[in-house]
């Protein structure tokens, strides 16, 4: 069984940065995580995908945050952060962790690629 512990998020000042960190626990039977992601869901609309990055080292960025956010994983620790500059009030939500052992070329940005989830980080972004 493999868990995702999301921390950081807050509150943020317009113009301010955000770190989040998420770190996979698994026993040794559990699955091999390969991909991992943030995703964020603000009230009212979809969750969808931030930034996200493969053992291969490969991210991918959703284009409100290219150029604004950077995502890193530390594979012998299966842990990833997120730091975004520049936050601003759309960058408000919950930022939920995903997880899969599935390998893909290309780190997905689609909800439905990924097996494991976090409980989520809720972030405000004040303007």
């Amino acid at each position: 069984q493999v868990q995702l512990v999301e921390s950081g998020g807050g509150s943020v000042q317009a113009g301010g940065s955000l770190r989040l960190s998420c770190a996979a626990s698994s026993s040794s039977t559990s699955m091999s995580i390969y991909c991992m992601a943030w995703f964020r869901q603000a009230p009212g609309k979809e969750r969808e995908g931030v930034a996200a990055i493969c053992n291969n080292g490969r991210a991918n960025y959703e284009n409100s945050v290219k150029g604004r956010g950077t995502i890193s994983r530390d594979n012998a620790k299966n842990t990833i952060t997120f730091d975004m500059i520049d936050v601003g009030p759309d960058d408000s939500g919950t930022y939920f962790c995903a997880a899969t052992d599935d390998r893909y070329y290309v780190a997905p940005l689609i909800r439905s690629y990924y097996k494991v989830w976090g409980q989520g980080t809720r972030v405000t972004a004040s303007s």
